[in-house]
């Protein structure tokens, strides 16, 4: 997009740089939904100054509450313009931030003291609502219809306190989102510039307040720990497979934006040990074949993969791997469930980042009325946890008791 060379976190790639969903209309919402050290308002700050760069562009910054610029991310632009080495192409005011190449420029306003003033706004190319979980309902729908300007965007970074609030039930929950809405769920695992000043901070709230932490570092509502399908059965440490081991393989493939997953492990001492995965977002049919071989010994194991795509598994058949289709049925997904909650523990192993960030918030439903916790598992959060149902299928449809497990092979 420019002759910049700039890296930012896998996982947020996709949600900010597309510009058009599947079906060709353009991406309106861009929403980045998270917990601390995530580098979500940090990506999104360096995207904001890359595409000034670029060309022409008015960029609006709001939050809900701003009593004066400190309050606002106009600091965090200014610190993002030096770390690219671009303080020569701007001009930092007191109040506003403009880019000498292109005449791009930067606005600062908070939604709360403002809308009536925001409201008469044209021109806004790319609107970054930051801290939106504190965005009103009312701040919300008065902002949207100002963004108008053809192409424009309204970028959406918020960690959730209450599953009550806008942008929570309006981009968190699948279901309510907005046609043109791309989101990611990011968290300090995705980052791969986490500072180990943050990761001993948040391993210590880990440690001592579990409720807490997955509120500040996973980015859930509070109280959300109680519908945790996995709730205190997993652990993330790290360990070595050995040469006799008996590996299973499984395989959730993506739709549009949902990541295609394929997982690997095997059983020991009553407890599921996952070590290996490949999971991503976007993945061509013509690129599973090597994708899936970043896995150790796919080319030899058998792979159970999701039935509902059996062109995908014939062509994957065609590439040389042994692959079949899941069985499924009734009763399929909560007997899956049960198999793995029967084990004394899953470990996960730490480069298994989208394997942990799934089964750290595959939840139970709750009723919208009463806030029941239901026995109905959510359909999100879910395609790692689909991917292992698959690879245990066998012992799963055997009524294989882990009990009765034998080790290796």
């Amino acid at each position: 997009m420019s002759d910049l060379s700039v890296e930012f976190p896998a996982k947020i790639v996709p949600v900010l740089f597309t510009t058009h969903m599947p079906d060709g209309t353009p991406v309106r919402n861009k929403v980045l939904d998270g917990g601390r050290g995530s580098a979500k308002s940090h990506s999104v700050a360096k995207y904001e100054v890359l595409k000034a760069y670029e060309s022409k562009k008015r960029i609006l910054n709001t939050r809900e509450m701003q009593n004066s610029i400190r309050d606002s991310v106009y600091q965090l632009i200014c610190d993002k313009i030096q770390e690219l080495n671009l303080g020569l192409f701007f001009t930092v005011k007191q109040d506003t931030i403009e880019c000498k190449r292109t005449g791009s420029n930067f606005l600062f306003k908070g939604l709360h003291h403002n809308i009536s003033e925001i409201k008469s706004l044209e021109g806004i190319n790319i609107c970054w609502n930051e801290e939106a979980q504190r965005t009103t309902k009312y701040s919300a729908e008065t902002l949207i219809p100002t963004i108008r300007k053809p192409g424009s965007e309204i970028i959406w970074t918020y960690n959730p306190e209450e599953e009550k609030q806008y942008s929570y039930q309006t981009f968190s929950v699948p279901a309510n989102r907005p046609p043109g809405t791309l989101y990611a769920k990011v968290n300090w695992y995705d980052n791969p510039w986490f500072p180990e000043v943050l990761r001993r901070e948040m391993e210590y709230c880990k440690r001592v307040d579990y409720d807490r932490y997955l509120h500040i570092w996973e980015g859930e509502p509070r109280g959300f720990s109680d519908a945790l399908i996995f709730k205190n059965k997993f652990e993330i440490t790290d360990f070595t497979a050995t040469d006799n081991e008996r590996f299973f393989y499984g395989v959730d493939f993506g739709y549009s934006v949902d990541p295609t997953c394929l997982v690997r492990c095997f059983i020991r001492d009553r407890s599921l040990y996952v070590d290996w995965e490949a999971y991503a977002v976007g993945i061509e049919i013509t690129e599973l074949a090597p994708f899936f071989r970043i896995v150790p010994g796919t080319d030899r194991w058998s792979i159970t993969a999701d039935s509902a795509r059996p062109d995908t598994i014939s062509y994957l058949q065609q590439q040389g791997f042994n692959i079949d289709g899941a069985e499924k049925g009734k009763g399929s997904v909560e007997d899956g469930l049960m198999f793995l909650r029967s084990f004394e523990r899953i470990y996960i192993h730490p480069r298994c980042r989208g394997t942990i960030g799934d089964i750290s918030h595959y939840c139970w439903k709750k009723d919208r009325n009463t806030e029941e916790i239901l026995p109905i598992p959510e359909d999100r959060n879910n395609h790692s946890i689909d991917a292992l149902r698959y690879a245990l299928e066998s012992y799963v449809r055997g009524n294989v008791s882990i009990y009765d497990v034998m080790p290796g092979i």
